[in-house]
């Protein structure tokens, strides 16, 4: 496993790709664009592509070795053999749903998962100009979260729950009976909707206490923002307490899970 340096500078070199693939991506939404359906009814444009084979393009200059997961490929058929690798994930432009309809809530999504579970995630949103950064070194040797804006670095952390708590919940994919039930146990202040991974970050950042999660969801929507989380004191894990993991051959699918910012 590569030492808390090196992942550093790694998330240092691909939160700058990620800024140039969201700069690709809207670009092709300023020119147009056209929608295809994937053999799951869900949609895929040229920016996904475009941005997918930039993003590609640099993990193979700077980690040739580690197995890349990257959703447009494996919707092609295109899935690498893992078995004890690290192994990188790509979500190139997660919540192209929001993407399509002019929003902003849409991410450009990369996670570097060792052991099952991710150590380094980038969240860029392209359309709100900020970027996610969470690290976390070999046995806890080192962690690093923080947003950029405007070029400027800033330290997140979770915050400790309040009593009246406030709850991130998905734009599209909400499951409204469960969810109801789940925050009946809840004195609930607040809810936030919000697209894409960008739930996992405000919990991160400790503008949300709780991000539960009942629709499913694939590896890589969810991979950078648990390493952000993380990173940032946070969890993610499964209704009975253990942590996501990852590295589910051959579809990647992920079940229920609550993101939280610690009891």
């Amino acid at each position: 496993m590569p030492d808390f340096s090196t992942l550093c500078t790694w998330a240092d070199k691909l939160l700058s790709t990620a800024e140039s693939a969201g700069k690709e991506i809207l670009g092709i939404r300023s020119q147009g664009f056209t929608v295809d359906v994937k053999d799951d009814a869900s949609p895929v444009t040229e920016a996904d592509r475009v941005a997918e084979s930039i993003i590609i393009d640099e993990i193979e200059k700077i980690s040739p070795a580690f197995p890349i997961v990257a959703e447009e490929r494996v919707s092609s058929g295109d899935i690498p053999e893992i078995n004890d690798f690290p192994f990188w994930l790509i979500d190139a432009l997660d919540g192209t749903k929001e993407f399509i309809k002019n929003g902003s809530d849409f991410t450009v999504n990369i996670a570097l998962v060792y052991d099952s579970v991710p150590i380094l995630g980038i969240v860029h949103a392209p359309a709100k100009q900020e970027s996610f950064v969470g690290v976390i070194g070999p046995k806890e040797s080192g962690r690093r979260a923080e947003v950029w804006r405007k070029k400027k670095s800033i330290p997140i952390s979770v915050r400790k729950r309040p009593r009246h708590i406030i709850v991130a919940g998905s734009r599209s994919h909400e499951v409204p009976k469960e969810m109801e039930l789940f925050l009946h146990n809840y004195d609930v202040n607040k809810r936030i909707v919000v697209g894409s991974s960008l739930k996992f970050c405000l919990v991160a950042e400790g503008l949300a206490d709780l991000y539960p999660r009942f629709g499913p969801t694939h590896e890589w929507d969810t991979g950078a923002g648990h390493a952000v989380l993380k990173a940032a004191g946070g969890r993610v894990h499964t209704f009975d307490g253990t942590e996501l993991r990852y590295k589910k051959v051959p579809n990647f699918l992920n079940g229920k899970f609550l993101a939280d910012g610690g009891p």
